[in-house]
């Protein structure tokens, strides 16, 4: 069960080949030539057996070929016939290196690969490498060297041009996939196959497109908990590519909203390839996660103000430029890189050399080497210029400093690193769909939703939005319509002067446009006259726009003791990761400005703070100009409360919650516009949200055999110090039984792997106890400890999930261990898994008991006989 359901492809024991005779210097197509001439001189030491579609032989003849992988490199016509032929000797798995298949073709392929249950990778694909195998199946070029970084490309050309440039530059590679345009083991298989591949320490990945959101996103984060992962993409779509009926959705383009998915996601997006290969010498490296302040250390001061300029560019802040002088030789680049180690104001150093006459680059180089420590913080270096500093270069690489040629080159690595950190702790957050804060009215929202879906509307009215956005208990100015001046002003005198009218209508988007607002009216007879006057100016500029009336609303910000700032919250909805939520300034200029940051839901106030952060108008938050801060923590309830919509209410398309008025008093909502559309999600499924939010509607009470009760829950990120306790309070035979070794306490990247999960790939239940403590001044206090632990991990075949249960020693024997073991099987059906499977030590008679009385079937396991298999139909 260890052995990766693709292991067969990537890593396969045996192999047969169809690609003509190898042994005759003619070839089916060119691809074939390449493919039959790269397997022999990588050197595969497994059996190759080379078969032609043509063969004759009978049944157990062709079973006697059956091997874990089967190489295609044939005419289009013959291709088929040989995948039905690779199906027939039962292979596991297939890989079709051709180009220019047309999509009819690629289907069929496709269905006989899922008829005999084949991985495919292709067609049209270059193929793969596995350098520790010495297996080059692939038209990329000559075999990678080994190394720690894995590589999944989307273009062929490109990844041939990678390991061109890796091979002049000293990196290696533990797998190389290209994929191609339309393979059937696709971009989320792959990256699920190297996140649990022993031999990958780091994942580069080069990308074009997704086809699922979800499952992209949930391959993403699950490779990202267990190692860094850096991607470029191409393909960037611009702002206002379609028509969007609020300020909002005209602002945001599809690019922003990736780089979003894969901050979220806590990986590193790089945009050049020269940026993807500083990162690259980085990851080989090994650095591990740092802040973002760099230490500059130079021996000319022009090249320290480039490094220096570029890095506050980008966001880093440097902590200083030390110029050691033109003379500085390599005993005084040791001591200030000394210095700059045990400096804890500085999470990296970079170190610039910039060649003068009578120097040796290689001795500075040598001093430099003589006071690094790979196990540091990171380290890079810039030694400027070419042929003189060249066997520098290659000293440095050698002693594992990354080295750039160029500054700009070096910042933007350390800028990978710093990136990497910070977008982990992203990586970390697991919000639920609906906060902490007080129930919203979930059920009104959605009746309101569905009447105007019965008058065939999408755009709620001004006062629809408004109710809308008051059943989730966001702040909103009073508002009521009137549809007669003399209406208006008996509203006004009711709400108090100054009031702001707006245009009520249908068919208008943005109200300013068609001078649709007037604020600051102080009078009846100014309201009077402002009501003519707007309704005249709104049937010139649009003279079939339905309109209500115009709505009467107090000015927001009248009792603050400063001046407000105007921000505002709004939704997109993007293709193919859905539902996106935007904040930055607001006003009538909201595109000019196109101050946009955007998370996807769900938002936890830590995630709700991130993005207030990364918008420009947050300068303007605090004191500003004689203003006082403003309330930050109502902006990050808003945002949460919007957060909670978007996950409840599938129908949401796009909302423009501008402006919101925010001083020191709190957050209110001005003005608000909301797009709806039918849904096929149903309440509660989250099928429309890319990342599944916190199940914290599956929390349940169970009473406990001796008196009390205890709480079965899903597992959460703060649980890691809870677990990390059950864990060193169990007894060396629970521990054995359930890791198979006695380590005392998990380790830091286990415990953090078991408590950071995707809800969508597996499922963690704990029992958590409820204790109360008399102290000794007679008061209670409470605390709460997990006293077991059943999951399920999906396995690769998205079919099938593995199990594990864990009980603490002094409660086993209560019914604790059969309650988390229905409740994880009951996950499991309801996920749609059709089997639930789990290893048990074969002198673990409880645990074998237990899985009988629980309706199991117990068999021996055949790859080792110290374990029971016990497997489950759902």
């Amino acid at each position: 069960m260890d052995r990766h359901i693709l292991s067969s492809l990537f890593a396969p024991k045996s192999i047969v080949v169809f690609a003509g005779d190898p042994d005759s210097d003619e070839a089916p197509t060119p691809l074939a030539r390449t493919l039959r001439r790269s397997l022999i001189d990588g050197g595969y030491a497994g059996p190759i057996t080379w078969l032609d579609i043509s063969m004759t032989g009978t049944l157990a003849d062709l079973a006697a070929s059956r091997a874990d992988l089967a190489l295609i490199a044939l005419p289009p016509e013959q291709i088929p016939a040989a995948m039905e032929i690779v199906g027939r000797i039962r292979c596991r798995a297939a890989l079709i290196v051709s180009s220019g298949l047309p999509l009819e073709t690629c289907a069929e392929l496709h269905q006989v690969a899922r008829r005999y249950g084949v991985h495919l990778l292709g067609p049209n694909s270059l193929g793969f490498q596995r350098p520790a195998l010495k297996l080059n199946a692939s038209a990329l070029g000559p075999l990678a060297a080994p190394g720690p970084l894995g590589l999944i490309s989307q273009s062929g050309a490109l990844t041939a041009s990678i390991l061109d440039w890796a091979q002049h530059n000293g990196i290696g590679f533990s797998n190389v996939i290209s994929l191609g345009p339309n393979t059937a083991v696709d971009l989320p298989q792959a990256l699920d196959f190297l996140a649990n591949d022993g031999q990958t320490q780091s994942i580069l990945v080069y990308m074009e497109g997704i086809r699922h959101a979800r499952r992209f996103m949930s391959a993403l984060r699950a490779a990202a908990y267990a190692k860094p992962v850096v991607v470029m993409k191409a393909g960037r779509k611009p702002a206002g590519s379609h028509a969007a009926l609020t300020h909002s959705a005209s602002i945001v383009g599809a690019d922003d909203v990736f780089d979003a998915a894969l901050r979220r996601a806590g990986v590193v997006r790089v945009r050049t390839f020269v940026q993807l290969f500083s990162a690259a010498k980085c990851l080989a490296s090994r650095f591990r996660p740092v802040g973002k302040r760099l230490a500059i250390i130079t021996n000319g001061g022009g090249p320290g103000v480039l490094a220096a300029d570029w890095a506050d560019e980008i966001g880093l802040d440097v902590t200083g430029v030390a110029d050691l002088g033109e003379d500085a030789d390599g005993a005084r680049y040791r001591e200030a890189l000394q210095q700059a180690l045990a400096d804890r104001g500085a999470d990296g150093i970079l170190l610039i050399y910039s060649p003068k006459a009578g120097e040796d680059p290689l001795a500075i180089a040598h001093g430099v080497g003589e006071a690094y420590s790979p196990s540091g913080k990171p380290v890079l270096s810039c030694w400027m210029g070419d042929t003189v500093v060249r066997p520098a270069r290659e000293y440095l690489a050698g002693r594992l400093i990354p080295t750039f040629r160029t500054p700009e080159a070096a910042v933007d690595a350390f800028h990978s690193i710093a990136s990497f950190y910070r977008n982990q702790q992203l990586l970390q957050q697991t919000p639920a769909s609906l906060s902490h804060l007080a129930d919203p009215d979930t059920e009104g929202a959605r009746l309101l939703i569905e009447g105007v879906l019965t008058e065939r509307r999408r755009v709620l009215t001004e006062m629809e939005s408004k109710a809308l956005l008051a059943a989730f208990h966001i702040p909103v100015t009073r508002t009521m319509l009137a549809r007669t001046p003399n209406e208006a002003m008996l509203i006004a005198s009711q709400l108090g002067y100054p009031v702001a009218l707006k245009i009520d209508s249908p068919d208008i988007s943005h109200k300013s446009d068609v001078k649709g607002v007037a604020l600051d009216v102080h009078s009846a007879a100014q309201v009077r006259d402002r009501f003519n006057d707007m309704m005249d100016a709104v049937r010139r500029a649009m003279p079939s726009a339905r309109i209500n009336g115009i709505t009467v609303q107090p000015m927001a910000g009248r009792n603050s003791r400063g001046k407000t700032r105007e921000v505002y919250v709004g939704l997109t909805t993007d293709d193919p990761f859905g539902p996106v939520i935007t904040f930055g300034a607001g006003g009538t200029m909201i595109e000019l400005i196109a101050d946009r940051a955007m998370e996807l839901p769900p938002l936890n106030q830590f995630l709700a703070h991130r993005l207030i952060e990364r918008a420009r108008v947050a300068e303007s938050l605090g004191e500003w100009r004689g203003a006082l801060p403003a309330d930050i923590q109502a902006l990050e309830q808003v945002l949460l409360r919007v957060s909670e919509m978007v996950c409840e209410l599938p129908q949401l398309r796009e909302m423009d919650i501008n402006p919101i008025i925010v001083d020191e008093n709190g957050a209110v909502a001005v003005d608000a516009r909301i797009v709806i559309d039918h849904s096929a999600a149903a309440p509660h499924s989250y099928n429309h949200l890319a990342i599944l939010p916190y199940p914290s509607s599956q929390e349940r009470e169970w009473p406990m055999k001796g008196g009390g009760l205890y709480t079965i829950r899903p597992i959460r990120p703060d649980d890691a110090d809870m677990l990390q306790s059950f864990v060193r309070g169990l007894s060396e035979e629970s521990r054995y039984f359930r890791f198979a070794s006695t380590m005392p306490e998990l380790p830091a990247r286990m415990l953090a792997r078991y408590t950071l999960i995707d809800y969508d790939r597996e499922m963690a239940l704990v029992a958590v106890l409820h204790e109360r403590h008399v102290a000794e001044d007679g008061s209670f206090h409470e605390s709460e400890r997990i006293i077991g632990v059943s999951r399920y991990i999906t396995n690769p075949d998205q079919t099938t999930c593995e199990f594990s249960l864990a009980v603490a020693d002094e409660f086993k024997g209560q019914g604790l261990g059969s309650r988390l073991m229905l409740s994880i099987v009951d996950f499991a059906r309801a996920k749609g898994l059709a089997e639930i499977e789990g290893l048990i030590l074969a002198n673990n008679a409880n645990m074998l008991r237990l899985m009988r009385s629980l309706g199991f079937t117990i068999s021996p396991f055949p790859e080792d006989p110290d374990f029971k298999m016990a497997a489950k139909t759902l």
